[in-house]
């Protein structure tokens, strides 16, 4: 690649939205495997039971406010 091609504000922008991507990604498989594991204790069936369904719901929305308080603890560290 280029140098000098890196200097392109479109194909920064580009990067910049895959970096995005990839950790919206990341963050996603993370809170399936950890809210998958935690909620559910049996074999799935055809659909989640209600306890089920509330405590992914619980454990999603747990793992995103934790994700933005660390997030925000790192932007005033530097």
């Amino acid at each position: 690649m280029d140098p000098s091609s890196m200097n392109n504000p479109e194909l920064l922008q580009f990067i910049n939205q895959e970096k995005e991507r990839a950790m919206v990604n990341e963050m996603v498989g993370k809170l399936t495997n950890v809210c998958w594991d935690k909620c559910i204790t049996g074999t799935p069936g055809s659909k989640f039971s209600s306890s089920e369904s509330a405590c992914l719901a619980n454990c999603a929305r747990r793992y995103l406010d934790m994700s933005m308080i660390i997030m925000k603890r790192f932007q005033n560290m530097q």
